[in-house]
């Protein structure tokens, strides 16, 4: 995001497309590309097995999923935050004598906090929207024994039943409402 919002350099706009892909594509579309290039045959996942790393239909997958989604929000969410700093402040500390890391911490991090607690909590949200992306990569089941289950997979089965099982549309609402309450936790949260 620093890089994105403080310097120019050949390929700018390239970068910037690529980090904003996964926005821009379906999510059905970034599970399958994600599951072509982690999966066990994939080219990133075939060098990842060997050394016991697998995200094809686990928890690390789901994980490795739900970063990518929310990649590009907090990319240019962060992004704006730093394009918002008044630069003339760190050249202010700076030529009082403090070290760059220094200058971060105490100027620019306090006065982007802001859009980090924004992408904190649409992240947060967002990630409870991931169904289709979990649905595809993972599976209806959500992985083995569940390892990748989260409410929105649970509360498709519960509802809608899955194989030979019959959905419960009591149980299904329970989940839904239990689900918004927590998303709206999250978000009054950040709001107070």
């Amino acid at each position: 995001a620093w890089l994105l919002a403080r310097r120019r350099f050949p390929g700018h706009g390239l970068l910037s497309g690529i980090v904003h892909l996964p926005l821009v594509l379906p999510p059905v579309v970034t599970g399958y590309l994600l599951l072509l290039t982690f999966g066990t045959q994939g080219p990133i996942g075939g060098l990842l097995q060997p050394l016991g790393i697998t995200f094809a239909f686990r928890w690390t997958g789901a994980a490795l999923a739900a970063g990518v989604m929310a990649f590009p929000l907090m990319v240019r969410a962060i992004r704006l935050g730093f394009e918002a700093v008044d630069p003339r402040l760190e050249q202010a500390a700076a030529t009082l004598g403090a070290p760059r890391i220094w200058i971060f911490l105490t100027v620019t991090l306090p006065l982007i906090l802001p859009a980090i607690g924004i992408i904190s909590i649409l992240t947060f949200v967002g990630n409870f929207n991931a169904f289709d992306l979990i649905y595809v990569s993972q599976g209806a089941l959500a992985g083995p024994d569940f390892s990748t289950d989260i409410l929105g997979t649970f509360l498709y089965r519960t509802f809608f039943g899955f194989q030979l099982q019959l959905g419960d549309a009591s149980m299904g609402a329970t989940i839904a409402t239990v689900l918004f309450l927590i998303i709206l936790t999250g978000v009054m949260f950040y709001l107070f």
